[in-house]
């Protein structure tokens, strides 16, 4: 699990908060498996609706841009985003998220990764936390609107009832260039490491160890 910050600027995340207030909801049950279906209460964007696809494809870039999941996510393909809202007394109950879906084009995915980008200003609602879990128990997130949250999508996770207000986020499901959770930490940490190195022998040394790698666990 990872925060990423300043996927979008506050400004940025307001104005799709803007163009989400015209667009089309509806009960958030419809794109939810059957194990999930009965513990889900919220509201999704209509997904197939022009102004919802334009502010997708922009926070698609935003998220593709940021360093971090570039390095770390490593993304091969995307499935379509969603946006969901949460008002008073609505939540999303302990779950985990399917294994495999659809990317943009219809064509099944494996599900690597999750991502939620938080798209409301935290003081402008209370609760809707969303709750991760992991060997250690929960750990609970509330970032600032333009972060988001990259997690293991077999991790159990759920939203807390908003109790005040109302909570928009988009949430999304990455398949990664690399299959193997080890795999893809051991090629960020390398890059880190990379970022440290002044020009020379030993940056060029672990560039082709890295390039290497890629090619050893990168799958098509």
């Amino acid at each position: 699990m990872i925060l990423l910050p300043d996927v979008l600027s506050p400004a940025q995340a307001g104005k799709v908060c803007e163009g989400l207030a015209a667009a089309p909801f509806r009960d958030g049950r419809a794109t939810a498996g059957d194990a999930a279906a009965p513990v889900k209460d919220n509201l999704q964007a209509h997904g197939d609706d022009p102004a919802v696809i334009a502010l997708a494809r922009q926070v698609r870039l935003a998220l593709d841009a940021h360093p971090t999941m570039r390095r770390l996510a490593r993304p091969a393909r995307w499935s379509n985003l969603i946006f969901s809202r949460y008002g008073p007394g609505q939540q999303y109950g302990l779950h985990a998220d399917n294994a495999g879906m659809s990317d943009e084009h219809g064509w099944p995915l494996r599900t690597d990764l999750s991502f939620t980008l938080f798209l409301s200003d935290p003081e402008t609602y209370e609760g809707g936390a969303l709750v991760i879990e992991d060997l250690a128990g929960e750990r609970a997130f509330r970032p600032p609107a333009g972060a988001a949250v990259l997690y293991p999508t077999g991790r159990l996770h759920r939203v807390a009832p908003v109790t005040a207000g109302e909570r928009l986020a988009c949430v999304g499901w990455v398949q990664s260039q690399i299959r193997n959770a080890d795999q893809r930490e051991a090629l960020y940490d390398l890059e880190q490491v990379r970022d440290t190195l002044p020009p020379g022998e030993g940056a060029l040394r672990l560039d082709k160890t890295i390039g290497a790698l890629l090619r050893m666990w990168a799958q098509d």
